[in-house]
Formats: structure tokens, sequence, C-alpha cells
């Protein structure tokens, strides 16, 4: 949607240009448009039978187009990627896992930011500001895994949010597989049907996840004798959150990926369904065989293992690095400890479990 939006402004002129928006994008809003439009995606893509339709499909990502091109040409291009955008909102998320980054040297240019990096102190993937600062002002450097997640940066209570979310959402997608929730939505679904239950239960997902985040963001106010709010807390930690969710989704999308992707090798000859065969690639057959079920479950075994023990670590750096003074960090990581071991518990019983689909 980035690119076709700035393709767009090309060819009607606007390249080179800055943006002038119309409107200025309300503050309070933050990351919640991202957060809608994320869960409306989940929802089509674990309950809403009909997405499976190709025409229902192409209208649907017809309708998200629309709004993407919208959001970025009422509020910036930037604005809108960073706070109404689903996928950069997650993807930047997990981007800041990854072992490169990019930073802006010229700090001056922060000054123009709309993200409010000006007050950070390092201007690292702030894409507005590398984009405006030029060739001699952009650096592009590598890092350690995971460093980008303990960055001293501000995470809003809407940022926050959306990391639950995202943990939440695919963690009810994994546990919707197994023959526990098909028994239990069987035994609702004559009253009140079937997209009703699994609608239900991917609603209270997230909001169990945070009163549970927030309930062991409460004990770790309180052994570390922290003043500051248990939400001010569960807002600090909330990026450590990111590799158990980026480890969730390499375990439970892998299959999907190496089995289902192969489709794309004959939709490239006959994208359309109208008998072409322009690559030769028409007729191929998937092979179910790409990857046995005993390689699944290590490689599962082994993201849900390092993504918790990084979470872990992060947790760790960011209560030394920003406990307040007189707060005592290490103990004060005692609740988090249990919090991450219970996720890990979980995640390894529900990818253990017998699938139904």
């Amino acid at each position: 949607w980035k690119v076709s939006y700035e393709l767009a402004r090309r060819i009607f002129g606007g390249a080179g240009k800055p943006e002038n928006p119309p409107f200025a994008y309300p503050e309070w809003l933050g990351a919640s448009p991202a957060i809608a439009l994320f869960f409306a995606f989940v929802w089509a893509e674990n309950v809403y039978a009909g997405a499976s339709r190709p025409l229902t499909l192409s209208i649907l990502v017809l309708a998200y187009s629309i709004i993407a091109w919208a959001g970025m040409a009422l509020f910036g291009k930037h604005v809108w990627l960073r706070n109404g955008e689903a996928f950069a909102a997650l993807f930047g998320l997990f981007s800041r896992f990854s072992i490169t980054e990019a930073r802006t040297a010229n700090r001056a240019v922060c000054r123009d930011c709309a993200s409010d990096c000006a007050d950070e102190a390092d201007c690292v993937d702030c894409y507005d500001c590398f984009e405006r600062a030029g060739a001699g002002g952009r650096e592009f450097n590598l890092r350690p895994p995971a460093v980008g997640l303990a960055s001293p940066s501000r995470i809003s209570t809407a940022t926050a949010a959306f990391v639950i979310l995202a943990l939440a959402t695919v963690t009810f997608d994994g546990f919707q597989d197994t023959e526990i929730w098909a028994d239990f939505r069987t035994s609702l679904a004559t009253s009140v049907g079937v997209d009703a239950v699994d609608t239900l239960g991917l609603a209270l997902a997230p909001l169990a996840f945070a009163a549970l985040y927030a309930a062991f963001c409460w004990g770790i106010k309180l052994a570390s004798g922290e003043r500051a709010g248990a939400w001010a807390v569960a807002r600090r930690f909330a990026l450590s959150l990111v590799p158990i969710a980026l480890a969730y989704h390499i375990a439970h999308f892998l299959t999907l990926l190496l089995i289902e992707g192969q489709l794309i090798i004959p939709l490239l000859s006959d994208p359309f369904g109208y008998g072409w065969d322009i690559f030769g690639t028409a007729g191929y057959i998937i092979n179910t065989d790409a990857i046995s079920a005993r390689t699944v479950w290590f490689v599962s075994l082994a993201a849900i293992a390092g993504g918790h023990a990084a979470s872990v670590y992060l947790a760790h750096a960011i209560a030394l690095r920003r406990a307040p003074p007189g707060a005592n960090a290490a103990v004060g990581q005692l609740p988090m400890l249990g919090l991450m071991l219970l996720y890990t518990a979980s995640s390894l019983w529900i990818i253990a479990q017998p699938l139904t689909a």
C-alpha cells in the first residue's frame, strides 16, 4: 500500500514534494485504527467463512486498500502507516527483533517528525526521518537480535494493547484448531451458532490476556516497590512480549507457509482461474511431504523456547534500564518470570494438542 501510494503521487506530480495532508491526525486516537483493522482481519481469517470465496476476499482486500490509501492521503503517509495500517504496525513490532536498524544521524530533521522522535535519545527505525534525512544523514547498521525491543522509547497504551492483541489472537488461532475448542463450540453452536461462538472466543482472548498481564504487572509493582501505577509498568514491559508473539507466529504458521504456500506456484500460471498456463506450472500438485510433523514439532519447540528466553532477557534488561530510583528491579522480575513460564507452558500445550483442522 505504501509503494502504490508513492507511485500514485509520482504519477500525479507529487514526487519529491513534501506531503501536505489536509488533516492533522488526532493524537488521542493513537494506534486504535490499526488495532480495529487488525482485529477485523483476524476475525475474517478465523471466523468469517465467506472470506474463503474469491469474490468476497477481493472485496475485503479492495475495501482495506481504500482505507489505507485514504488514510495516507488524509493524514500523511508515515502517520497513517504508524497508527492506522494494521500490517505496518505488526511488522514494525516484529522488525524490532531484527539484526538491522535504520538510524537517522542528522537529528535536525527530527524536529519536524510527526512521531515526536525528537524527544527520544536516538532516532532509530523512524522511516519518516530516515526518508527526509538525505544520503548524508542516513545510517544502516547491524545490531544484536531483539535489541530494538529494549530501546529507551516511549510505549503508548495503544501500542501495548496492539502487542497483547497480536499475542492473544494468534494463540486463540492455534487453540481454535484443538479438539477441546471443537467440542466446546459444538455444545453451544445449536443455540447461538458457530460464528457467534468463535467471535466470542476471539473477543475474549485479548481481554483475558490483558487481565492476566495487568495482574502480573501489578505483582511487579508490589515486588519492586515502584510508585508507578500497574498500567505504567505494563506499558514499560509490553515490548518484551513481542518475541513470544513472533515465535508463536512461526510455530503456528510454518506448516501453512510450506504446504499451502505451494499454491502460489500454480496460481502464477493461472492467477484468475481462466485455464491459463503462462509459466507451465498450472498443473503443479502440492507436495504434502515438504515438511514432516516431526520437523514441525521440533522447529515449533525451538521457536517457542527461544522466543520465550528472549522475552525473559528483554524484560530483565528493561527492568534494569528503566527502573526508577529505589526500586528493586531484580526482585520485581520474579512475577514477570512466572508470567513467561506460564506463556511457555500454555504455548507448548496448545501445539501438542490433537488438531481438528
